[in-house]
């Protein structure tokens, strides 16, 4: 079984800051990659400030924050991957983009390296029959916000073998998070289950049901969600929803899985939630106010 020692994260946003952020805290080096410079400082101030956080609320010893920003190094470039034993790609939910990443990533890889995916809908087999590696890839899906959330879901495509997929559920535990096994269908567990939720929420906003300060609060205060639908719509960002309803509807060929007219319209508008400023709520001013 090969020994994880060195991880390589692909992306140095949310996700890919987040996966960076708890794998250095559990004492793995973490080398973060990005296509500018600019992402990858960006994605390292915002490691450092959540690290920050967590002492700050008594969460993370001082020394911990300082140890794991020490294992955190920048890669240039691809060819700085060379040396991780796993490299876990985190870029947008996109399979045409994920597919050109791992078309160039793979020749400056060590042979036996693991290539992973947080992909949250596509794929695994597909993916991985992009590699050259197919045997050594697997879906390890991180929930949002990394730190924060303890659930990961490992998705083995139909060529994983059982080394890679007991190393990858070791770096997990590792991690102390828990995993889940999900088999390679369209969204996997969690998102098979709640994007539609969301996207019916979206529907019941469309044809004037209720109004998004209603449906939230309905699903907060009749169903005791910590955060009403719409709001976490803008919390996973619109354009993911609606790429995983897409995946969805795609995969499984099923018109219960078709996307809302109005989540693609606010998709369409630029309106992508929290990290645009706006989409079903509004983030310009102190508070949230809705859109509609």
């Amino acid at each position: 079984m090969t020994k994880i020692k060195t991880v390589g994260i692909i992306g140095a946003g949310q996700m890919g800051g987040g996966i960076a952020h708890v794998a250095a805290t559990s004492g793995y080096d973490v080398l973060l990659y990005d296509v500018s410079e600019d992402r990858i400082e960006k994605g390292l101030a915002t490691i450092n400030g959540n690290l920050a956080r967590q002492v700050a609320s008594g969460k993370l010893d001082d020394k911990v924050r300082k140890d794991a920003l020490a294992h955190i190094s920048p890669a240039h470039s691809m060819a700085d991957l060379a040396g991780a034993d796993l490299v876990i790609e985190a870029a947008t939910e996109n399979e045409e983009v994920k597919r050109k990443i791992f078309q160039e990533l793979c020749p400056q890889l060590n042979p036996e390296a693991i290539l992973a995916t947080n992909t949250s809908s596509i794929s695994i087999t597909r993916l991985a029959a992009q590699t050259d590696r197919a045997e050594r890839f697997i879906g390890i899906h991180f929930m949002n916000p990394v730190p924060v959330m303890k659930l990961v879901e490992l998705v083995r495509g139909i060529a994983t073998e059982d080394a890679t997929f007991e190393a990858a559920k070791e770096f997990v535990h590792r991690l102390d998070k828990t995993v889940t096994l999900s088999e390679d269908f369209p969204a996997f567990i969690v998102n098979r289950i709640l994007l539609p939720m969301i996207n019916e929420a979206i529907y019941t906003l469309y044809e004037g049901v209720g109004s998004v300060e209603a449906i939230d609060t309905a699903m907060k205060l009749g169903a005791n969600h910590p955060m009403g639908p719409l709001q976490l719509a803008d919390f996973i960002g619109l354009d993911t929803c609606l790429s995983i309803m897409q995946v969805l509807h795609d995969g499984l060929s099923d018109s219960k899985y078709r996307p809302c007219p109005l989540l693609v319209k606010y998709v369409e508008a630029g309106w992508l939630g929290r990290k645009a400023g706006r989409g079903f709520y509004d983030y310009r001013g102190e508070h949230p106010v809705p859109t509609r």
